[in-house]
Parts: structure tokens; sequence; C-alpha cells
């Protein structure tokens, strides 16, 4: 049986790792766009895969990639989050008094 590699498998772990390494490097929230094209395309690998399991190779760059794209899309989530804190505080501090004595 000739086995081929399985379609999509290494973007969906290129993806993934992108997700996590933009998130932390460079972009932030633009992390999420490479995690939900990973998460995509690990569906349909995972179908393809299924349909035919004994024709394919690299399931586990897929299965790899799956995690690696939730945990980039965990850490943009909560950049996203710290980042709306921020300039919300900064906004509050401008609309407020101006000026933050640090007292309750």
């Amino acid at each position: 049986m000739n086995q081929q590699p399985l379609p999509g498998a290494s973007t969906v772990l290129t993806m993934g790792i992108i997700s996590i390494v933009g998130t932390i490097f460079c972009c932030g929230p633009f992390g999420i766009i490479f995690s939900i094209i990973a998460l995509v395309k690990a569906k349909t690998a995972n179908e393809v895969y299924i349909n035919n399991p004994g024709e394919y190779t690299d399931y586990s760059n897929v299965k790899t990639g799956k995690i690696l794209a939730y945990i980039g899309l965990a850490l943009s989530l909560v950049y996203l989050l710290l980042f709306i804190l921020y300039f919300g505080f900064i906004v509050a501090m401008i609309a407020g008094s101006g000026e933050w004595t640090g007292e309750f």
C-alpha cells in the first residue's frame, strides 16, 4: 500500500505555530486569525483522514497543530482582554479627574 502525506497537515502545524509565535512576539490579537485558519484546516484534514485512514500519513501533525492552535487562540484572547483593560483604564483616567492618587 502506497501511503501519501495527509493534505493540509503541514499547513495546520505551521498555522498553529505561527498563532503562538505571532501572539507572543509580534501581533497580539492577530494570532486569532492564524488559530482559526489552523482549526478549519484541521477539521477538513481530519475528515479526509477519517474517510481513508490507511491511505495517509502525518495525522500526528494535524493533532499537534490543533493543540497549538487552541493554545494560540487562548493566548490571543488573554492578550486581547489585557489590551482592552489597559486602554479602558487609560480612557477612564482621561475622562475622570485626570490624576490618580492610588487611594481607594
